[in-house]
């Protein structure tokens, strides 16, 4: 009998990167049969969709009705990257339960957060660490750290989180109100996207002051719009952000669909994280035909690098790519990402359906710079 493979996690919006990697390989996988132990701000339904509007409370009475012996691909934060009071539930039920546990893990940040963890949390971390059946990471960095660090002695497969998009070149229209709120923006002689979220970490300030920088020193109407996940907010730094700045448009949780709408119509992207494990948006916009201006971290092959916080950097880069001169390079990274996409769809499929028979030799290894 084939084993009951689970895929739990956060469902958008909000849109960060879990909660749409969590809806991407679902949607891939739903019809052979995988379920889904979801939550979010809104409510999902359909055939093996479990949706918890209260995750802890609810998870571990549906993990004793459904959970003995499956087989469960974890996003979950609240378990290894913000070990919670869960996690010695989690690991006894996992033993009386037998279930297997492939534990994600998404989170660049997690090594930095780690060195600060107070006594409890740490110790959460290490029984949760060695608990997981294996994992699955988004970066040779995280492996490493697993595996050097943490010295975990589970199987450590490098997965990236770039699937197919197979909406990416959906011609149909924006939402009226998407449109009319953008109809300015759109109407501007350069425009420049970023994703995130509004705290420091996130670099939207740095993104505003390299399009102020470049708005003084060209003269060019050069329009930004903030694309914000809505997982986290600093409303002070929100409000120096925008004062003064009528050229910076902000949407909010705006659907993984109309973000590639709203690229296409773009002539530049900035994605400016302190700390990234891959960087999805990235290369969503080099799909897109957007030169991308990114922070040295996380996936960086095809775009126009500068070190976090150094403006002076980021204007110019910024500067390059909305001259035009990088189309043919990302024209040809697109290509190689769209390659590399169908690879990490059969490595995380061959993953959630092998038990684990896969290798990092068949999980997107890509040593090309």
């Amino acid at each position: 009998m084939s084993k009951k493979i689970v895929l739990l996690g956060p469902w958008p919006p909000p849109y960060g990167g879990v909660s749409i990697y969590t809806k991407a390989l679902f949607e891939f996988l739903k019809n052979r049969g995988v379920h889904l132990w979801t939550y979010g701000d809104e409510e999902f339904t359909g055939e093996r969709v479990r949706f918890m509007r209260d995750k802890r409370r609810q998870l571990v009475p549906l993990l004793l009705r459904e959970g003995r012996g499956a087989r469960i691909a974890d996003c979950t934060h609240f378990l290894v990257e913000y070990p919670s009071a869960l996690v010695p539930v989690w690991v006894i039920l996992k033993r009386l339960l037998g279930f297997e546990w492939l534990k994600i893990v998404q989170d660049g940040t997690l090594p930095a957060r780690h060195a600060k963890f107070g006594l409890a949390r740490r110790a959460l971390f290490r029984l949760a660490a060695r608990a997981a059946t294996e994992y699955v990471v988004l970066s040779d960095e995280l492996e490493r750290w697993l595996r050097e660090d943490v010295k975990v002695k589970q199987r450590v497969a490098v997965i990236k989180n770039l699937f197919p998009a197979p909406y990416r070149d959906d011609e149909s229209p924006l939402p009226p109100e998407i449109e009319t709120t953008l109809a300015r923006f759109f109407r501007r002689a350069k425009r420049v996207c970023s994703i995130g979220v509004f705290i420091e970490a996130y670099g939207f300030a740095h993104a505003a002051e390299a399009v102020e920088r470049l708005r003084a020193e060209t003269g060019d109407d050069i329009g930004l719009l903030l694309l914000d996940g809505g997982f986290a907010s600093d409303n002070t730094y929100k409000a120096a952000l925008l004062r003064g700045r009528e050229w910076i448009v902000v949407l909010k949780n705006v659907s993984h669909t109309d973000v590639f709408k709203i690229l296409r119509r773009c002539d530049a992207f900035v994605r400016g994280c302190g700390l990234e494990s891959y960087g999805l948006s990235r290369v969503e916009a080099i799909w897109c035909g957007l030169a991308v201006v990114a922070t040295n971290t996380g996936e960086t092959r095809g775009m126009l690098l500068y070190d976090f916080g150094d403006t002076g950097a980021l204007a110019s880069q910024l500067k390059r790519a909305l001259s035009g001169s990088h189309a043919q390079a990302t024209k040809e990274w697109a290509a190689r990402y769209q390659r590399e996409a169908e690879a990490n769809l059969k490595a995380i499929t061959g993953k959630l359906f092998d038990s684990g028979r896969l290798g990092n030799e068949a999980a997107g290894q890509y040593p090309e710079r």
